[in-house]
């Protein structure tokens, strides 16, 4: 392991950049310092959101990042980027990064610098401790969505394959969980089927929990470049910034999405807007579908949603008569209690207009986290690397196979999810923990509950970027790790595009990216020889190649990180030799000619263009169960609806790295606050500006009171980027997907 280590931190001071910088001429600076004077230019995907966008990275003569601006020629961004793109470096340079490992001093109860070797001994011993008196299976990880693919296939198999754990999940069940399993159960895999170019095609854009124009500014940038004169509908309880813009806002009632939806299928099934060739072709399971929406009346979801009936009748229309239609949602529909019933109503949508496959149209998750993607196909939490099932033995005999591995290491079920790991942790169970790049203390629903549990932990690592974050706090070892810009490896987007993330900073003091702690953990523990080939994070990207072949997301025609920036990215699927799309013959080496324009559909590509689905029989399937009441009503001692959502297009999740940018700080609220409608203001005789107490059955919160028409009349609505908004929120879970419903509990208001 000294070895290792050694060579580990000898390696920080190596090339921060590859190949493929482009060295300008001149750029007419010569007034400007020398080090701060761009004298070459590397690019890298945005390590923030799911859109991808691809980032030019301006580098002094040293080789040092300086500044960044938008890449003007790749096809997701356009030249274009939010906020967070151009503060993306910021992050780097924040004065409470973690530079060294801290052990925690029993006696003094203090973090305390350690050196690696201590580290890394230290982890090794106490997980192999709780393992020895507790069972194997009583260590489990908590991991995340913004660290690159191999890095998160990587602590997969480590975890699984060499530690002998089974038990791990990513915070990408916060959010992206309902998407991964509402795909799979309908179309037989988890395949978002849409390009972007999709949001400019389309006649009609029916936005349903969803509010790109504030969380994925490019995305609402390629909306608002759409020339087809579109409908753009939205489907929210909240006037957002979103419905502020759309030509229909259905303002429905909180968590009464599934009987709207049911609504609309039963009105177009009347209206006769249903595809027949295309639904008797490549579904199955319509006529009980439509038997079943039979019930769902205008009245009936009327009265159900507070959507009037002539409304309903007016969106219908527009779905049925509109030849492109496009259905998008995210975290409104994803973060509830009957979560994937939702969105697979979405899909129900789609699937009998038939509208998918073509421009212009698809039933379209929009990701929250940059490689969200890249944890669903590769993260190895809830299913085997690549998209196999854990429970199936040729599977597990399979990717053994192309690991090298004896089967016998490869676990024959699938571990806890997120909130499951949590409550093994509360009852015993679990008394190891590692989170690696999340903040679950600030982070998890119900969050003093979730602070209390993991205060019962035996031993709790913490990687991060940052000593300061929640539950850093708490940890018994913090061990500092590199953030995006300090390392390379792929981030796989929204519309399944695998973008390059270049190393073009030097982590600080001893922190190393989080591909070598992985390394490092393996060689402390005594399996790093199952993991010679995964040498460095290109080296696996070739791993995974491998595994992908002949799964849905097959990407072995992708040759290497120069092939998918010479294309400005390319979606997955792009099989060996040929185009997935179209059959067509093609070389890997053509993704390398350095082309702008697309070829042959590689730079747009969407999915199901054939009407062939990932299910044995081809077939897509109608899946549908009765709507069932919100978990936590209002009454009289809770009558308002708490609604949870973004803030602001300046800050990101939990603040970690956007609140390290002074130029973000002012560009977004720096205290909570929360939104209520002037008339429950005047009954209450609050006013802006006012400090005002939000409570609920689990805590009490101060915010700033803003006075505004854009939430609905017994209904709130907070950011979700403090740490006040968690301690309210009531823990929901979808049966299915496991995934939280932030969204709406039960609150009351008076002033502070």
């Amino acid at each position: 392991m000294s070895s290792a280590l050694d060579q580990l931190l000898h390696a920080r001071t190596g090339p921060m950049t590859s190949d493929l910088v482009q060295r300008p001429a001149d750029f007419g600076l010569g007034q400007i310092p020398a080090r701060l004077q761009p004298a070459a230019t590397a690019k890298s995907v945005c390590g923030f959101c799911s859109t991808g966008c691809s980032l030019q990275v301006h580098l002094n003569a040293a080789g040092e990042a300086i500044n960044l601006s938008p890449d003007p020629d790749h096809p997701v961004n356009l030249g274009m980027a939010c906020p967070k793109g151009w503060e993306a470096l910021t992050p780097l340079a924040a004065p409470d990064r973690a530079t060294v490992p801290l052990l925690r001093n029993a006696a003094t109860g203090q973090l305390e610098p350690a050196n690696w070797s201590r580290a890394l001994e230290r982890f090794a011993s106490e997980f192999k401790r709780i393992q020895r008196d507790h069972g194997a299976h009583a260590i489990a990880f908590l991991s995340t969505g913004q660290i690159v693919t191999e890095e998160m296939a990587l602590l997969g198999a480590l975890f699984k394959f060499g530690m002998g754990g089974l038990h791990c999940d990513s915070n990408t069940r916060q959010c992206m969980a309902t998407s991964h399993v509402a795909y799979k159960q309908s179309f037989g895999f988890d395949a978002p089927p849409f390009t972007y170019a999709d949001f400019e095609e389309s006649d009609a854009l029916v936005f349903i929990g969803a509010n790109p124009c504030l969380a994925h500014p490019i995305m609402w940038q390629r909306v608002m470049r759409n020339r087809r004169a579109p409908e753009i509908v939205v489907v929210d309880p909240r006037r957002t910034e979103t419905a502020q813009a759309a030509t229909l806002h259905v303002a429905l009632r909180p968590k009464s999405d599934l009987t709207f939806l049911y609504g609309l299928a039963h009105l177009l099934i009347a209206r006769g807007a249903v595809k027949t060739d295309f639904v008797a072709a490549h579904t199955t399971g319509f006529d009980a579908f439509a038997a079943f929406v039979a019930e769902f009346t205008p009245d009936r979801v009327a009265a159900a949603t507070d959507v009037p009936v002539a409304t309903l009748h007016r969106l219908a229309a527009i779905i049925a008569e509109r030849e492109r239609v496009s259905f998008w949602w995210t975290m409104g529909v994803n973060q509830s209690h009957e979560a994937t019933r939702t969105a697979q109503a979405i899909i129900n949508l789609a699937l009998l207009t038939g509208n998918l496959g073509r421009p212009g149209t698809g039933a379209n998750s929009i990701t929250g986290q940059c490689n969200a993607m890249g944890s669903r196909l590769f993260g190895n939490a809830t299913s085997l690397l690549g998209g196999y099932d854990t429970a199936t033995p040729a599977h597990r005999a399979h990717v053994a196979g192309l690991l090298g591995l004896d089967p016998a290491l490869i676990p024959d079920r699938g571990g806890y999810a997120y909130d499951q790991i949590l409550d093994a942790v509360d009852r015993g169970e679990i008394k190891g923990l590692w989170v690696i790049a999340t903040n679950p203390a600030h982070s998890w629903i119900n969050q003093s509950r979730a602070r209390e549990i993991l205060g019962k932990l035996d031993f709790l690592v913490v990687q991060d970027m940052y000593v300061t974050t929640e539950t850093a706090a708490l940890a018994d070892l913090v061990l500092p790790a590199a953030g995006w810009g300090e390392k390379d490896g792929t981030l796989i987007n929204s519309e399944r595009r695998f973008g390059v993330v270049r190393k073009v900073a030097r982590a600080p003091g001893q922190a190393l990216a989080d591909f070598s702690i992985f390394k490092l953990v393996a060689e402390a523990w005594g399996c790093g020889d199952r993991f010679r080939e995964w040498s460095s994070p290109a080296a696996v990207f070739q791993i995974l190649k491998r595994l992908s072949a002949g799964q849905p997301c097959d990407f072995t025609g992708i040759e290497d990180y120069a092939a998918i920036e010479a294309a400005g990215g390319i979606q997955w699927p792009w099989v060996e030799n040929r185009s997935a799309e179209t059959g067509d013959r093609k070389r890997s080496e053509s993704l390398k000619s350095g082309f702008r324009t697309p070829v042959s559909g590689l730079t747009e590509r969407r999915l199901f263009a054939d009407g062939r689905f990932f299910h044995p029989d081809g077939r897509a399937r109608f899946l549908f169960d009765p709507p069932r009441p919100v978990p936590e009503p209002t009454d009289d001692a809770f009558p308002f609806t708490l609604l949870t959502g973004r803030g602001s297009s300046a800050q990101w999740h939990t603040g970690s790295r956007t609140d390290k940018s002074a130029v973000l700080r002012k560009l977004a609220p720096t205290v909570q606050t929360v939104e209520i409608h002037p008339d429950d203001a005047a009954g209450l005789g609050l006013f802006s500006g006012q400090t005002v107490a939000i409570r609920s059955r689990r805590a009490t919160v101060n915010a700033v009171a803003v006075v505004t028409a854009t939430v609905q009349r017994r209904q709130l609505f907070m950011p979700l980027h403090f740490p006040e908004m968690n301690r309210l929120t009531f823990p929901a879970f979808d049966p299915h997907s496991r995934q939280p419903s932030y969204k709406a509990c039960a609150v009351a208001v008076a002033p502070a």
